[in-house]
């Protein structure tokens, strides 16, 4: 008869393995973690932090993204706390147009805003309903690899406020940890330098428009202090709903002032020269103004390698067209899923790498020629003169802003569709990957 110390131990083990283990229980893992768990496999969700907790981000989702709540059952309704979108604003060249979000077969007409301190949970909860393992507080330090083969089975970490050494395993590993993603740079994969990368800062201001329905993208920043000077970088305002907007702006490293920048005190000579009935003085501020990084076009690869897999950010996800990052993380946390269920059945070592060798082909499929040609379209709005010609002109063409609308959030029908779509995913699938 086993001690009872010995079963504890037994059990001790049993809850530290699983199927698979996704790190990090932001959008991407908390997709990866709730499709693997709808399909039955056993998943630890390991997050370091504590719910509810803060990240940096514009709160703004798109369409696309709004598909991918849906299909993690969540309900998207006002009176569920979500407030609806029904496009974009855009101003620049002096000029302000309206843009509402495309009617598709694929996608919603509508998008969202939430608070990422709230929207966070409320997905890594949903992950847990359908049946994920989320351990909170667990600070992952470390792969455990086979000394034979070099593949992952496992991760270290420091476990609840005591930060107790713990060991979890299991045959895959899901990288869900953002663009510092320290397990992937364990394993071995660094950034590419030839990759886009985009910095953005934001902060939260009371203000009488916060219940605006509409995202409101500015592509130029003007200078309060010189007003015939254009700021560096693009801005924007998300009405939040209740009482703030959440203001930002960005600026990608294909521009010569990327890294030079006070950011912090060009958000104060933007916001000076917006209407003072909008109230956007650093008295409404608040909280601090705060920024991260926004890893574009696959800036780290391989996707796949050794029993591990990258999403979202850590994979370097974000659409280098306009940022967004939230229905990619999700989008590739489903993909990965859908893989490992398949890898899972498999009886042999060799057809489980096999299914397993899939997943980049499968993201290379269908991102790859995208996210090439906005790789291309960033190098050309790093040019200021190409910036202000694009914008002085193509604003006043609306056929042509609802193409650019279209192309630049990736909302296009993938069967059928009108023109536009039809040229978009044209482009897309002979954009050679890269």
């Amino acid at each position: 008869m086993p001690t009872e110390h010995a079963a504890a131990q037994d059990r001790a083990a049993s809850e530290n393995n699983a199927d698979a283990i996704v790190v990090g229980a932001g959008p991407a893992g908390a997709a990866t973690a709730y499709h693997l768990a709808q399909t039955g496999l056993d998943v630890l969700l390991l997050e370091k932090t504590e719910f509810p907790r803060e990240k940096i981000c514009g709160d703004g989702l798109t369409p696309r993204a709004v598909t991918q709540l849906i299909r993690m059952g969540i309900d998207t309704s006002p009176e569920a706390g979500w407030l609806h979108n029904k496009g974009l604003r855009i101003i620049g060249g002096g000029r302000r147009l309206e843009l509402e979000w495309p009617e598709l077969a694929s996608h919603p007409n509508y998008g969202l805003v939430r608070p990422r301190s709230d929207f966070d949970e409320l997905l890594a909860r949903q992950a847990q309903k359908a049946g994920a393992r989320l351990l909170e507080q667990c600070n992952v330090t470390g792969p455990i690899r086979d000394e034979r083969t070099s593949r992952i089975v496992g991760v270290t970490a420091k476990l609840g406020s005591q930060k107790r050494e713990t060991v979890f395993r299991a045959p895959i590993v899901v990288a869900a940890d953002g663009n510092s993603t320290r397990l992937s740079i364990a394993m071995g994969l660094h950034k590419r330098d030839d990759r886009p990368m985009g910095v953005a800062y934001r902060a939260y201001y009371r203000n009488p428009r916060h219940n605006d329905d509409w995202l409101e993208s500015w592509l130029e920043l003007r200078d309060a202090e010189h007003p015939d000077l254009l700021l560096p970088g693009y801005g924007w305002i998300f009405g939040m709903g209740d009482g703030t907007s959440n203001i930002g702006l960005g600026i990608l490293n294909t521009s010569t002032a990327f890294g030079s920048v006070d950011y912090r005190d060009m958000m104060r000579r933007w916001l000076a020269t917006t209407p003072p009935e909008w109230e956007l003085t650093e008295e409404n501020r608040t909280g601090p103004i705060r920024g991260a990084a926004l890893p574009m076009g696959f800036n780290r690869k391989p996707h796949y390698t050794r029993g591990l897999l990258l999403v979202g950010d850590a994979g370097g996800m974000v659409n280098p067209f306009n940022g967004e990052g939230i229905a990619y993380a999700m989008e590739s946390g489903e993909i990965a899923a859908k893989v490992i269920a398949q890898a899972h059945s498999r009886r042999t070592a060799y057809d489980r790498e096999l299914a397993l060798s899939d997943y980049p082909k499968v993201l290379s499929q269908t991102y790859g020629g995208y996210y090439t040609l906005g790789r291309l379209f960033v190098g050309l709005i790093g040019n200021p003169k190409v910036m202000r010609v694009a914008t002085q002109r193509g604003l006043s063409h609306a056929m042509l802003m609802r193409f650019t609308l279209k192309l630049l959030a990736n909302l296009t029908d993938p069967r059928g569709g009108d023109v536009m779509d039809r040229i978009i995913n044209g482009l897309s699938k002979v954009t050679p990957s890269a």
